[in-house]
């Protein structure tokens, strides 16, 4: 729709809400009358509904998710009472005259109650959620429609050149990099080298591998060995130590009665129980004595 129709289909509108407004304010100022309204507030009264109504009707197109709500349920429950009120005025005739008694909109006493009730209250309805709407209406920030993008490209440059004028400096030009001029390479030739290398000859005579022989060879043992130190006084033997002298005497009562062939070093190291050295020392002043070299004593 142009430009033309829109104006005026909402000229029509307003036109035809205003006659409505009309015929509805008539009957809403006999109820306002027949409730002790006097002249001025019975002339007012009409505006206090039916302009609520309008109110409503804006904020409804305002507002949005449950302010929305809201302004929907203000404007039905505003329009419903406007409809009984005016359908009050047609079933009491008495009201056009102004014949009626106050407070008096029905015969029956339940019913006259309520209508006066519901009559009474709208002012003040009007007061509540008439302030609570503008509030709303107020305070409304509408969340923004995004418009779609034709081109992206388009869409970023614009953007690149917004985001670059907000900027409080200009971003400085790149600074070009200097060339870097890189050395020629130079030609390598595939020649020999000139650092002397020894003859090879020109034929090697075939070499036989020597065979590997294959030995048992033990396993080592993941077991930590026991670290070895100085032996306690507790544990060292309580013989007392002997010395050289003693060592031969001993040896000599041991071996008295031994062939020249058993006189070994290790045979007197087990029977006097004494070092390898000793033994071999105690042997050979043993033999020495047997030959006739050194005398015994």
């Amino acid at each position: 729709m142009n430009r033309t129709g829109r104006i005026l289909l909402v000229t029509a509108l307003v036109a035809v809400v205003a006659m409505a407004f009309r015929v509805s304010w008539n009957a809403l100022r006999d109820i306002a009358n027949a409730i002790g309204a006097d002249h001025t507030a019975a002339t007012l009264y009409p505006f206090v509904v039916d302009g609520l109504m309008a109110l409503a009707l804006v904020a409804t197109l305002v507002l949005a998710g449950r302010d929305r709500t809201f302004a929907l349920r203000v404007l039905g429950t505003y329009t419903l009472a406007s409809l009984v009120l005016n359908y009050v005025h047609g079933l009491v005739p008495e009201l056009h005259g102004r014949t009626v008694d106050w407070g008096r909109l029905a015969d029956w006493d339940p019913a006259n109650w309520a209508l006066v009730l519901l009559a009474t209250s709208l002012p003040v309805g009007s007061i509540y959620f008439g302030s609570d709407l503008v509030a709303k209406v107020l305070h409304h920030r509408p969340t923004p429609i995004p418009t779609p993008v034709a081109n992206a490209e388009e869409s970023t440059e614009t953007m690149s050149n917004r985001s670059t004028a907000d900027l409080a400096e200009s971003t400085p030009q790149p600074v070009p990099a200097a060339p870097v001029r890189m050395p020629d390479p130079v030609a390598v030739e595939f020649v020999k080298s000139t650092l002397p290398l020894k003859p090879v000859p020109t034929a090697l005579a075939p070499t036989v591998a020597p065979a590997i022989e294959r030995r048992a060879v033990a396993a080592e043992s993941t077991r930590p060995r026991r670290a070895t130190g100085r032996v306690p006084e507790v544990a060292r033997s309580s013989r007392p130590r002997r010395t050289p002298d003693q060592l031969l005497a001993e040896a000599r009562t041991v071996t008295a009665d031994w062939p020249d062939a058993r006189l070994t070093a290790e045979g007197i190291r087990l029977a006097v129980h004494t070092s390898p050295k000793n033994a071999r020392t105690l042997r050979e002043t043993l033999r020495a004595e047997r030959d006739g070299t050194v005398k015994a004593g």
